[in-house]
């Protein structure tokens, strides 16, 4: 063991802070690939589309929270309209927020309408103030698992509230009431009121899943409108409570509270925060998913300048009545899903939402408030996420999640938010301050291990631990965890020079005991070096059950990963085998030996469900039964792990590419297995063929030509294999839903370079290094 004489000099602190880059300055319009008569048809068709589902959920927000029911639709104009032009996502529509919904009805039971208008107008200002002070992406550093938990604990909130007026109740003012109050309520129901909200709730949840050609025709109409129809006709000829619109007058200025100065910032400040977090979140989501879609304009949701568009709203909404406003994932989706294009369709909506109020207003007064009530209800639901509690039970910070949740239930939103907060700073410095050192005593000495962060407060334990060392032995003290500050450092430079003092010998390495001095980064294989080449395979001696020639090698590398890998993952892995494997992808790549799945994807256990095969190749339906291998697979991971996307990925020097391009067998050759599976790549190598050796019209790469003829047979080939892929029925049918994305990849060996399939436009793009958005 080769002696240190001193402790390598103690590695620079790196800063892990992901860099956001610049916001753009063109948010849509500009260099839209849609044409811009064909843009307007599709933002007219989407303002409909949105129009329709926020009239019902305006007007049930407002029966929610207390407020006069114009209020709901004032939100609406104003949101569409105000916020629509002035905002920075111009596809996110804004409208009256969901998630102030138990604010807004407590500020109304406490202070009264105008009172609330007033607050309102007071976060619309400070809303405009943050935006100007460029803070809005500072809000987005909130940890994902507070801002889900508060969702979730204003959402079970709504819907304790709201199944009480389903029943024919009234609801209390706070959760736990409302609980408390709920037996006796189901107990004595109002039998109408009850059936027109579980007409509601049926038709919202089955509407999307109407089956064949005039199901497809029918989730044109959104389903809330649609529930709200159903549920207006079966209450037909019944007494019950039914909408009921004042006839249009100037509204009234709105008043301060009469409350103190604390109060009243308290309660600006909920608004402020939950609106904008609400905002910002559904203003990142919808343009995520807008950038999804085939032809999606280009560029980034300017933040800063939602933020305060978001503000002008909020201070006209107060203004004129309204509810306050924020941007909203459930209208913003189903606007980029409309095939929305510019802010034009945002701003249409609110237009149209303006007609309505104004000419369809005996029409609005049909609606019984019972199926608004079930609407509401059924959106607080949703807002608790499951797969939200799964994500954070990942990350392992469910404790927050449960924390802000129940504080929001209990105490209310901004309450909820600061417990939550303070659950997420104490788990933040356990962590840093859970280390575990051990002491093993080996056949050549002695072995200190440390994981976990090494700072000054794991010191004491530190330095117990190397107590227990006898002198005169050799020592290797590895470190596990990614950072050391210098009192540690110090610390076991001194003991290390104490040890040498009496003789003995001190290794100080990482992860697989190198020196740190040896070591180029964070791990000392890297996934990507030449496996002969590893230093960790070499020393390692097959177990005496296998022979030397059969597999040293392999066996050699299984025991560095039981070394060394092995107990850094075994507590995920262990998750996994308990929770089984729920997988997002399906990725169908080649059997190349140089395409390292889990290396180019960034993924880890539990990420992929992959499936290789030579020239990754997608049998269409219907071919032989030496196929059902990759049927199965890909019918197991669409119809039983529900996969959201099937990436297929063709490489760089593909052998089946070559062995298509090369010379045919001759007649009477017997087929070989191989050749028996190439033959679903002719397919592929026609349609190369039908579109010529020019590279042109529907294949190509950006950035450089495409090399050669196996080249440009790879490219297609992913193509091709796609279409194949969308032949398989399941896959027809969940793509068809909008429940599955099918992607095509190309991946350049030599390049170490990706490449994702644009298909309208037959273009292979590179990806690139920059880092990416952050999103919560």
């Amino acid at each position: 063991m080769p002696q240190t004489e001193k402790l390598p000099p103690q590695p620079p602190r790196t800063s892990h802070r992901t860099e956001i880059p610049p916001e753009p300055r063109t948010p849509t319009d500009p260099g839209s690939p849609v044409k811009k008569g064909r843009a307007a048809r599709r933002d007219l068709s989407a303002s409909v589309v949105v129009f329709l589902l926020a009239v019902p959920l305006s007007l049930g927000l407002a029966l929610a929270t207390g407020a006069p029911l114009q209020a709901g639709l004032v939100s609406a104009v104003v949101g569409g309209i105000v916020a629509g032009t002035l905002g920075g996502a111009p596809l996110q529509v804004s409208g009256a927020a969901t998630g102030l919904l138990v604010v807004t009805a407590d500020l109304v039971q406490r202070y009264g309408w105008r009172a609330t208008c007033a607050v309102t107008v007071l976060a619309g200002l400070t809303q405009l103030a943050l935006g100007a002070l460029r803070v809005a992406r500072a809000a987005l550093a909130i940890s994902p698992a507070i801002v889900h938990g508060m969702l979730a604990g204003i959402g079970v909130t709504i819907a304790l509230g709201q199944l009480h007026v389903v029943l024919g109740g009234s609801p209390d003012s706070s959760a736990l009431d409302n609980a408390a109050a709920l037996p006796g309520q189901l107990a004595h129901p109002h039998a109408v009121a009850l059936l027109i909200g579980a007409v509601t709730v049926a038709v919202l949840l089955g509407w999307g899943r109407l089956p064949g050609r005039a199901g497809r025709w029918a989730r044109v109409l959104p389903a809330p409108l649609a529930a709200v129809l159903a549920a207006t006709a079966v209450s037909a000829g019944t007494e019950v409570a039914r909408v009921e619109l004042p006839s249009w007058r100037m509204p009234e200025l709105p008043v301060l509270p009469d409350d103190s100065l604390p109060a009243l910032a308290a309660a600006v400040l909920t608004v402020t925060l939950v609106a904008g977090m609400e905002s910002l979140l559904s203003a990142v989501a919808v343009d995520r998913l807008a950038a999804d879609r085939p032809g999606a304009p280009t560029g980034r949701a300017r933040l800063n300048r939602e933020l305060a568009g978001q503000g002008v709203a909020n201070t006209v909404s107060g203004l004129l009545g309204g509810l306050p406003i924020s941007g909203g994932a459930i209208r913003g989706s189903a606007n980029v899903r409309a095939g929305a294009v510019t802010r034009r369709a945002t701003v249409l909506h609110g237009v149209w939402v303006l007609l309505c109020a104004g000419l369809l207003a005996t029409a609005l007064e049909l609606i019984p408030l019972a199926a608004l009530a079930a609407l509401v209800m059924v959106v607080g639901v949703r807002m608790v996420s499951f797969a939200h509690i799964r994500h954070v039970q990942r990350h392992r910070e469910f404790p927050v999640y449960a924390a802000t949740l129940g504080g929001v239930v209990l105490f209310g939103v901004l309450q909820g938010v600061v417990t939550g907060i303070a659950v997420a700073v104490f788990l933040a410095l356990r962590r840093l301050t859970h280390t575990r050192v051990t002491v093993t005593e080996e056949a050549d000495g002695h072995r200190v291990r440390v994981s976990g962060q090494l700072t000054f407060l794991a010191v004491p334990r530190l330095s117990r631990a190397l107590a227990q060392v006898p002198a005169h032995t050799d020592v290797v003290v590895e470190l596990c965890g990614s950072f050391m500050d210098h009192a540690a450092y110090e610390a076991l430079q001194s003991w290390s020079a104490t040890h040498r003092a009496h003789g003995g010998r001190v290794t100080l390495g990482g992860r697989s005991g190198r020196p740190l001095a040896a070591q180029a980064g964070a791990h000392s294989c890297r996934p990507w070096t030449p496996w002969r080449n590893h230093h960790c395979t070499r020393p390692a001696p097959a177990p005496a059950a296998v022979p030397e020639s059969s597999g040293s090698q392999l066996m050699g590398g299984v025991s560095a990963f039981q070394r060394h890998t092995a107990p850094l993952v075994r507590e995920e892995l262990s998750r996994l085998a308990r929770e089984g494997q729920r997988p997002t992808q399906l990725f169908l790549t080649c059997a190349d030996s140089r395409l390292v799945t889990s290396m180019i994807t960034s993924s880890g256990p539990g990420d992929l469900f992959t499936v290789r095969n030579v020239g990754n190749l997608v049998p269409p339906p219907g071919s032989d039964a030496s196929c059902d291998s990759v049927g199965a697979a890909i019918e197991y991971a669409v119809e039983v792990l529900r996969v959201g996307s099937i990436t297929v990925c063709g490489h760089s020097g593909c052998g089946a590419m070559g062995a298509l391009l090369g010379a045919a067998a001759p007649e009477d050759a017997e087929p070989t297995p191989l050749s028996r599976w190439l033959r679903h790549g002719r397919p592929s190598l026609a349609r190369m063929q039908r579109i010529g050796r020019l590279g042109r019209g529907e294949v190509a790469l950006s950035g450089r030509p495409v090399s050669d003829d196996q080249e440009r047979l790879a490219l297609v080939n992913v193509m091709q294999q796609l279409d194949h892929l969308r032949a398989h029925p399941c896959v027809a049918r969940r793509a068809a839903e909008g429940t599955l994305a099918l992607h095509g990849m190309y991946f350049h060996v030599g390049e170490a370079q990706a490449y994702v399939l644009d298909e309208a436009a037959g273009r292979f793009c590179a990806v690139r290094g920059e880092p990416a958005p952050v999103t919560v």
